[in-house]
């Protein structure tokens, strides 16, 4: 079965909520624009049942080039992970 398309998504929240598929864009775009604003501000940003996104710094660390084999430094950056919970955990295995 294929993965949803975000069209898809919209119009099934939508007859869940009585929203247009409109407004419940709107919502998304506003829901998505607050992860991304917290997570940079505090670190993380939680969604209760489903997980939370947050911003891990990775150190630097020693790697190999897959090509040569050759030994490199790969340096430290910032990344963001996504936690699941474990409430979604169990609702899906």
């Amino acid at each position: 079965m294929p993965k949803m398309t975000k069209s898809q998504i919209l119009g099934e929240l939508a007859n869940k909520t009585g929203l247009s598929k409109k407004d419940v864009n709107s919502v998304m775009d506003a829901l998505l624009a607050l992860a991304y604003k917290e997570v940079k501000k505090s670190g993380e940003f939680v969604i209760n049942g489903i997980g939370k996104l947050v911003k891990v710094k990775r150190s630097a660390r020693m790697g190999r080039n897959p090509a040569t084999g050759a030994t490199i430094k790969i340096p430290a950056k910032t990344v963001v992970k996504f936690r699941v919970a474990k409430a979604a955990k169990e609702a899906v295995l």
